[in-house]
């Protein structure tokens, strides 16, 4: 075994001391698998940075209640009389109450309004939710960066961060048209990066006003009272009588949305890197296989000095892994280098923008550099098994 190990070292070191010979070839296999990692990371991060937005938006200690038996805000509609009747209700429901014993909750509704940016002017749907006063306290992350918050019955906003950054004319003070009418910033707030920054709120009697939507409620937000609160309100809600209600928990409800656009994201970007990574692996393929006919005197000679096939198949092999290896290393640096960080935006469920930085995680890394290393891997397999099968005597007076 000693000697076999002493065998396959000094192989691999005599193949990696030709790489010189074969330079311009061996980069090319190393930049194919560096832009199929490439390529693979960018969707991968783009997965996980809307993930990410998604997920830092919900909250398992918020509920929110739906009418009508959708799972999504858009096409709700909660009725007033049960938004009375949950209201009234005495005792343990399962949610918060407020300083004078009310339910801590936030009648909302939401509406696309179409915003022109002014760095190219496109015209980008945005949405504008109207809530009341207690809405923006039912959010934990959400805090005024600049500004107030709206007054009840006013029209005013308050803008997230990332709407606030891409387009022009929302700073404070600033009268933005929304619909019909005209509006006035009067703050601006973060939400650590997610999903709500892509909002614009304002009091809901303004909204259903401006946009004739008077008395229209499409969801409810409570603040749960502990674990068990979801449990129990879902009791309370099937006892109103009426269309039927749905709660949810807020991490639940944009987890589902998380995944719907995640997967469709996931479902474009692999197929286009598997049929890139077929043709790096052909190029690989190509690569070892002018590897071993360039080293065809060097192999017969170990060969014929007492050198078994293990060793020239396992040096081969581990030449076009290190190849690989190398690729994927710097597919994925120039992916972070990239798209790290990067601003996108894609539609979110109520059919209006979210922004979302991409994110090259430790695992989107990870799995892009598997892929990397799986060209290596299965390329250069078939180069090896060729370096073990050389005829000798043939191989040197070929090139004696």
């Amino acid at each position: 075994m000693s000697s076999a190990l002493k065998q396959i070292f000094l192989m691999i070191r005599v193949n990696l001391g030709s790489l010189p010979r074969r330079l311009w070839i061996s980069l090319s296999m190393v930049l194919s698998v560096a832009l199929v990692v490439a390529v693979l990371s960018g969707f991968l991060a783009m997965a996980r940075g809307f993930e990410s937005a998604l997920e830092g938006a919900g909250s398992p200690g918020i509920a929110v209640v739906l009418g009508g038996g959708t799972n999504q805000e858009t096409g709700s509609d909660v009725p007033a009389e049960a938004i009375r009747s949950l209201s009234a209700m005495t005792g343990d429901i399962g949610v918060a109450r407020d300083a004078v014993g009310g339910l801590a909750l936030s009648r909302e509704v939401i509406v696309p309004v179409d915003v022109i940016r002014a760095s190219d002017g496109a015209e980008q749907t945005l949405s504008l939710r109207g809530m009341d006063p207690a809405g923006s306290g039912l959010r934990d992350r959400a805090m005024l960066s600049q500004g107030r918050l709206f007054s009840q019955g006013a029209r005013e906003i308050v803008v997230g961060a990332q709407i606030a950054d891409e387009f022009s004319g929302f700073a404070v003070g600033d009268r933005v048209q929304l619909g019909a009418v005209d509006w006035i910033v009067a703050g601006h707030f973060t939400s650590g990066g997610s999903a709500f920054e892509s909002e614009i709120w304002a009091d809901l009697e303004a909204v259903q006003s401006a946009f004739d939507r008077q008395g229209q409620v499409q969801s409810l937000r409570m603040r749960l009272d502990g674990a068990g609160g979801l449990d129990a309100l879902r009791q309370h809600l099937s006892a109103i009588p009426g269309a039927p209600l749905t709660a949810v928990s807020e991490a639940d409800l944009y987890a589902a949305q998380s995944e719907r656009t995640s997967r469709l994201i996931r479902l474009f970007g692999w197929p286009l890197a598997l049929l890139m990574a077929v043709g790096a692996t052909a190029g690989a393929l190509n690569t070892m296989m002018s590897s071993v006919s360039d080293r065809t005197v060097e192999i017969a000679t170990l060969r014929l000095l007492g050198f078994g096939r293990l060793p020239a198949f396992t040096a081969t092999w581990v030449e076009a892994m290190l190849l690989s290896v190398a690729g994927a290393a710097l597919g994925i640096l120039a992916s972070w280098l990239a798209f790290n960080g990067w601003q996108a935006s894609t539609m979110g469920a109520n059919n209006t923008k979210i922004a979302f930085q991409l994110d090259v995680t430790t695992d989107v890394a990870l799995t892009a550099g598997l892929l990397g290393l799986a060209i290596g891997v299965i390329g250069g397999a078939l180069p090896a098994l060729a370096a073990t099968r050389l005829p000798l005597t043939s191989a040197l007076r070929a090139r004696g």
